[in-house]
């Protein structure tokens, strides 16, 4: 018997692939990016088998490249994810989601007492460490942890 490799997940033409997701966060990067009202094809395959972290998760999404916004948010519940631009059934661009030094608009402060949960100011964070994610408001100066993060809608 053949030792045969197939793709699970079938190939788009143009779009974006979001691969290397840790298994328990595939659906949270669904749900901040609203791909559950996205119009066009969404594959998501989970539970796959990956060298990098055991067991993996993957989204690809037809006709949609994302926003720099998006890929932060990506990153924050997906830091291992790499972001994969496809044109014509080829990678024309492959990078890691990357955590940014900023965060605005897209967090809220898990301070109940702050500004930006009782009145309409946006919300903006800085990074004060990336790798066990905690995030310092910019209005009220309380930390955000992964933890305690919840996302705007």
């Amino acid at each position: 018997m053949e030792n045969k490799k197939e793709m699970v997940v079938s190939a788009i033409e143009n779009g974006t692939v979001i691969d290397h997701i840790a298994t328990e966060s595939v659906y949270q990067v669904i749900r901040i990016l609203g791909l559950e009202k996205y119009k066009d094809e969404v594959l998501i395959g989970n539970y796959l088998s990956s060298e990098k972290l055991g067991r993996k998760g993957i989204i690809k999404i037809k006709n949609k490249h994302f926003t720099k916004e998006e890929i932060s948010k990506i990153a924050l519940v997906a830091p291992f994810a790499s972001i994969i631009n496809i044109e014509d059934y080829k990678v024309v661009g492959k990078f890691r989601a990357e955590i940014p030094d900023h965060i605005e608009n897209f967090v809220r402060c898990a301070n109940p007492k702050c500004i930006t949960n009782a009145e309409v100011v946006p919300t903006k964070f800085d990074v004060v460490d990336k790798e066990n994610l905690k995030l310092r408001c910019h209005y009220c100066e309380k930390f955000t942890t992964k933890e305690t993060m919840k996302f705007a809608e």
